[in-house]
């Protein structure tokens, strides 16, 4: 089957399914806020959507039609899932997921979003660096890979210090090490081996050592892929804390602000080619590609962007796109894997000119379940918005809710969130 023909079944099957008696089966792996969004987004457009996650009532399970509960890391449970509930379409939310079973639904006809072979690129760092760089050009830190202890000495005197070194395979920043002197190598060898994603990979992850950029700040762009190519969002700003998202904001620049925009098409440049190299991979192996990536961006301190990471999927950081946008990432992505096209005016800002949205992440600590009170008062204030999640309980800290705004730019619209979620009254019971 030639890949032009594979695209254009699947756009046929895409778009003919939801309408008819036999609604699009999806799958969603990982069942969390993000997913609960596009689970929503799918049964607007008249999908079937079944949710599994690690644990009963995960958000998006409270909204899907189906739900179950397994180790998705497990190839003999996640392979019953698939016999059992055939999907058309399997959208993986998390990356502790049995990449091979990945790999043989896609083989057997499954659309997986964006693709099987994108899905395991974007968890291992090596591959994507690679991808990124010595095929595609990009610009990134410099870099060296590491099987051993040895060769992790090597490279990182190779890229100089201070450097960060991370696994291959992990998330939210588990594993990593900021390193300033060669004797603090070891401990973050070790470090990296204890923070990696999995362990099915062998006794031992291979590292990568890279840098330490003098970075000024990051920035997200939602890049879409869909049967009508690939757009670009306004990039998003973002802040975080041990490799947690905190706050994230979009402005909507006014044309005459010539350094920004400028930024604004190198960032989304950057951004698109990425993505493009990533479709085409996938194309050849007769899957679509289709979806939502947030592609991670380093703008260093004279100015200068660099690639630094992909998520196949919609981003921590494009909650703000729930207030910021006409189209949410959440309703791109549904789109875009129903085989709908996306093009740029879906992707456009809905804010006036000159102002900034932005979303606060809230995070709640303790050991039970989080009540919400003040609500009315919390969202008393004009062009403000709250997304509580109604995860079951809270083990140690966990995001719970977002808080959204509007405002005449990122100071007042980034305090105006802040405002949101400090007025909320938060138990833990």
């Amino acid at each position: 089957m030639t890949d032009s023909t594979s695209v254009q079944r699947s756009i046929n099957r895409s778009l003919g399914t939801p309408l008819g008696k036999q609604p699009t089966r999806v799958l969603f792996l990982g069942a969390g806020e993000l997913g609960k969004e596009v689970t929503i987004e799918l049964m607007r457009l008249g999908a079937w959507v079944c949710a599994a996650d690690s644990y009963a009532g995960a958000p998006a399970q409270q909204v899907a039609h189906e739900a179950r509960v397994l180790d998705m890391a497990d190839p003999k449970q996640l392979k019953a899932l698939f016999d059992d509930i055939k999907p058309d379409i399997i959208v993986p939310e998390v990356e502790a997921i049995a990449t091979q079973v990945l790999a043989e639904a896609a083989a057997n006809g499954a659309q997986v979003v964006p693709s099987a072979e994108i899905a395991a690129i974007c968890m291992d760092r090596e591959r994507l660096r690679v991808l990124a760089h010595e095929e595609l050009g990009l610009p990134t830190t410099p870099y060296r890979f590491a099987g051993t202890l040895e060769e992790l000495r090597a490279g990182a005197e190779e890229v100089g210090y201070p450097c960060v070194v991370k696994p291959i395979m992990s998330s939210s920043g588990h594993g990593q090490s900021i390193v300033r002197s060669a004797d603090a190598i070891d401990a973050a060898w070790t470090e990296a081996q204890e923070g990696r994603r999995a362990h099915d990979e062998g006794d031992i992850s291979r590292v990568i050592v890279e840098a330490l950029a003098p970075l000024e700040r990051e920035l997200t762009v939602l890049t879409v892929s869909s049967s009508a190519g690939i757009v670009t969002c306004t990039p998003i700003g973002q802040r975080q804390e041990s490799g947690d998202y905190r706050e994230s904001w979009q402005t909507n620049e006014p044309a005459g602000t010539t350094d920004r925009n400028d930024e604004t098409a190198r960032a989304q440049h950057i951004a698109k080619t990425a993505v493009e190299g990533l479709v085409a991979k996938a194309r050849t192996s007769g899957e679509t590609g289709w979806g939502v990536f947030g592609v991670e961006l380093f703008v260093l301190t004279d100015g200068s962007i660099l690639f630094n990471e992909v998520s196949p999927r919609p981003h921590d950081t494009g909650m703000v796109t729930m207030i910021s946008q006409r189209l949410s990432e959440f309703a791109l992505h549904a789109r875009a894997i129903l085989g709908l096209p996306v093009t740029p005016e879906h992707v456009a800002l809905s804010i006036p000119e000159g102002t900034t949205a932005a979303s606060h992440a809230i995070v709640v600590e303790g050991d039970g379940q989080a009540a919400f009170g003040n609500v009315a008062q919390a969202l008393a204030e004009p062009n403000t918005d709250l997304r509580i999640f109604a995860k079951p309980e809270v083990h140690g800290h966990r995001r719970m809710a977002a808080a959204l705004a509007i405002g005449t730019d990122e100071t007042d619209a980034r305090a105006k969130a802040a405002r949101v979620a400090d007025s909320l009254d938060i138990r833990v019971i």
